[in-house]
C-alpha cells in the first residue's frame, strides 16, 4: 500500500527543513526525502580527517532569518553563534594589510592608513547601504508578485513597491546603482583606495562567476550584507558545532512535530498525473504520494533531471534551459598543525577569527575571472579562509586547527575537454600556494585536505554546475523572475508542484526564507482547495 502525505519535500537542506516546520505546525503530514546519509544538504558538519571536523560546504552564518530562528526556537536547542571580532582581514601586495569591522571608528582608522578621504566617506557609505539593505530585509519574507497572476499580482506589486517609492530621490538612485552597476563602478563613486574597494568588492564575487566589472555585480555585494548575527545587522559569525549544527537542530525540531525524514532516499523522478504533480518515485522503486510536491533542489536539477519535459509547458522548458548556473566556486577544508603566520601581521590575533581574504584589489579579482574564462581556473584565485577552531575547540585536536577555504574563480566546465577530476588536485595546490605566499609555512602545516571542485559540489550536494546559489543572482534571475517569470511565487508550472530552495527568491545563502515563503504559499493553496482533494 502506498502511503500518502500532505506534502513530500525533495531534499533535506535547511530550506526543506524550514518548509517542513511551518507545514507541520499547521497540521500537515510531511515527509522529507534526502539522497545522502546525513540531513542538512550543503549545511552539514562532517569529519574529513580523524579528529578534524568542519562545515563541509556552507561555512559561515549571517543570513539565517531572525523569524525562522525565533519560530523554530533554535536557541532553545543549542543554536549559538560567536560573532567575528572583526569582519575581514585583507593582506596587501605591498606588505600592508587592512582590517574591516570591529566598529566604525576602528574601520575608519584602518581606512585612514590608505586614504583619509575614504575614512571620512565610510559613515555615509554605510548609511546608504543600510537603507537599501533594509528594503531587502523587508522583502525577504514576502512572496514576489507572480507575473500573470491578475489583480492579485498588481496588488502585491504595489504593496512591495511602496517601500522603494517612499525613499528619497537620493536613496532611490542608490537602489538603481546597486541593482544595475558593476561593483567597481559603484565603489569608484565612493572610495579612492584600491585596498578599501577590495574590502567591499569581495562580497560582489562570492558565489558569483563574474568580474567586479560585470554589470549587476553590485547587487551581489548587497546580497551579502542584509543579514545579522545576534541582533547586529550586517555581522557574520561562527556557529558552534559548524553549520551542520543548524540543520541537526532543525531536524530534531521537525521530527518532534511528526515530520518523517528519510535518508539514503534519492528521488528518481516527479510523478505527474493529469497535469498535476502527485508524488515522487525513488531510485529504490518506492513511490511516495503527496498532495504537494515541494522541491528543495535547484531549478535545473528539478526540471531537467527529475521531470519529463513532456509533462511541462514547452516555453517553460526553453526558459529553464536558459537559466544560468555555475558560481565559479571551489571549496576546500584543511586540517592544520598550526595557525597560519602572516608576513604582514605576524603572530596570533583577532584576524585569525575573521574572514581572511586573499584578493587585495579589484584588478586581482578581475584577473582571476579572466584567467578562469580563458584557462578554466585561476592560478592566483580569490580565497577566503575561515578558521572556526579558533573559537570552537570541538572541531580539532588540541593544538591543531581546521580551516575553510572558499575560493573563486573556477569554471563550472573546463575548456578543451578537460575534467575537474583530472585537475582538482592541481587547483587545490594552487589555492594552498596562494595562501602560503602571504603566510609562509602554511603549506607545510596542512595535515589533510578535503577537496570540492565544481564537479564534486554537483555530485555530492546536487548543485548543478557547482552553483552554491542554485542559479546566478543576475537581474534577469531575481525576485519575480527567479527562476522564471510567471513562477516566482514558489509555484511550479504544474498544480501541486512547489519550489523552496535557493533557486527562488531571495536566492542563496543559509537564510531559511525560501522555505518559509514556500510553506506559506502551500498553506494558502491548501486552504483554498480544502487542503488537498482526494487526501486519504
Amino acid at each position: 500500500m502506498t502511503e500518502r502525505y500532505d506534502a513530500v519535500i525533495i531534499g533535506g537542506g535547511h530550506n526543506g527543513l524550514v518548509c517542513a516546520f511551518y507545514l507541520a505546525r499547521a497540521g500537515y503530514k510531511v515527509r522529507i526525502l534526502e539522497r545522502r546519509d546525513v540531513i542538512g544538504g550543503a549545511a552539514v558538519t562532517e569529519e574529513f580527517h580523524p579528529g578534524f571536523r568542519n562545515s563541509t560546504a556552507s561555512y559561515t552564518v549571517s543570513l539565517l532569518n531572525p523569524r525562522v530562528i525565533r519560530d523554530m526556537a533554535l536557541a532553545d536547542h543549542g543554536y549559538r553563534v560567536i560573532e567575528r571580532p572583526i569582519s575581514n582581514f585583507l593582506p596587501q601586495e605591498d606588505g600592508r594589510y587592512l582590517k574591516l569591522g570591529g566598529g566604525i571608528a576602528a574601520t575608519q582608522a584602518e581606512f585612514a592608513k590608505f586614504s583619509a578621504r575614504d575614512a571620512e566617506a565610510l559613515p555615509a557609505y554605510y548609511d546608504a547601504l543600510e537603507v537599501v539593505a533594509d528594503v531587502l530585509r523587508d522583502l525577504v519574507l514576502k512572496s514576489p508578485p507572480n507575473v500573470g497572476g491578475g489583480f492579485s499580482m498588481i496588488v502585491d506589486a504595489l504593496k512591495q513597491g511602496r517601500r522603494i517609492a517612499a525613499l528619497g530621490l537620493e536613496q532611490q538612485r542608490d537602489v538603481l546603482d546597486l541593482f544595475t552597476k558593476s561593483a567597481r563602478s559603484f565603489l569608484d563613486g565612493w572610495f579612492e583606495s584600491e585596498a578599501v574597494k577590495a574590502a567591499f568588492g569581495f562580497d560582489a564575487v562570492v558565489g558569483n562567476y563574474a568580474s567586479p566589472d560585470t554589470p549587476g555585480s553590485a547587487y551581489v555585494l548587497l546580497h551579502h550584507v542584509f543579514g545579522e548575527v545576534n541582533g547586529k545587522k550586517g555581522a557574520w559569525g561562527h556557529v558552534v558545532g559548524g553549520m551542520g549544527s543548524i540543520t541537526q537542530i532543525m531536524a530534531k525540531v521537525v521530527r518532534a512535530m511528526g515530520v518523517e525524514i528519510s535518508l539514503d532516499a534519492p528521488v528518481a523522478r516527479v510523478l505527474v498525473d493529469g497535469g498535476r504533480a502527485v508524488g515522487v518515485a525513488l531510485e529504490s522503486g518506492e513511490e511516495v504520494m503527496g498532495g504537494a510536491v515541494i522541491a528543495n533542489v535547484g531549478p535545473k536539477l528539478l526540471y531537467e533531471r527529475l521531470m519529463d519535459a513532456a509533462d511541462l509547458p514547452a516555453d517553460f522548458v526553453k526558459r529553464i534551459g536558459g537559466f544560468k548556473t555555475g558560481s565559479g566556486t571551489f571549496r576546500m577544508n584543511v586540517a592544520l598543525s598550526a595557525l597560519p603566520d602572516f608576513t604582514c601581521l605576524p603572530g596570533v590575533g583577532e584576524h585569525h577569527q575573521s574572514g581572511i581574504i586573499i584578493a587585495p584589489t579589484l584588478d586581482y579579482m578581475d584577473r582571476a575571472f579572466m584567467d578562469a574564462k580563458r584557462d578554466g581556473w585561476s592560478k592566483q584565485p580569490i580565497v577566503e579562509m575561515l578558521i572556526p577552531s579558533t573559537v570552537d575547540d570541538s572541531l580539532a585536536p588540541e593544538g591543531c586547527h581546521v580551516a575553510s577555504l572558499f575560493c573563486q574563480q573556477f569554471a563550472p566546465e573546463l575548456p578543451d575537454g578537460r575534467s575537474w577530476d583530472e585537475e582538482r588536485e592541481a587547483a587545490a595546490d594552487a589555492i594552498i600556494a596562494t595562501v602560503d605566499a602571504h603566510a609562509p609555512g602554511f603549506a607545510t602545516s596542512v595535515i589533510a585536505r578535503q577537496i570540492h571542485s565544481p564537479s564534486d559540489l554537483e555530485r555530492k550536494f546536487g548543485l548543478v554546475g557547482g552553483d552554491i546559489m542554485h542559479g546566478h543572482l543576475s537581474l534577469d534571475q531575481m525576485w519575480s523572475a527567479r527562476p522564471v517569470l510567471g513562477h516566482g511565487a514558489y509555484r511550479g508550472p504544474l498544480k501541486g508542484l512547489y519550489m523552496c530552495g535557493a533557486g527562488t527568491h531571495p536566492g542563496g545563502g543559509v537564510t531559511g526564507a525560501p522555505g518559509h515563503n514556500a510553506a506559506r504559499e502551500v498553506l494558502r493553496d491548501g486552504s483554498i482547495f480544502g487542503r488537498w482533494r482526494g487526501r486519504t
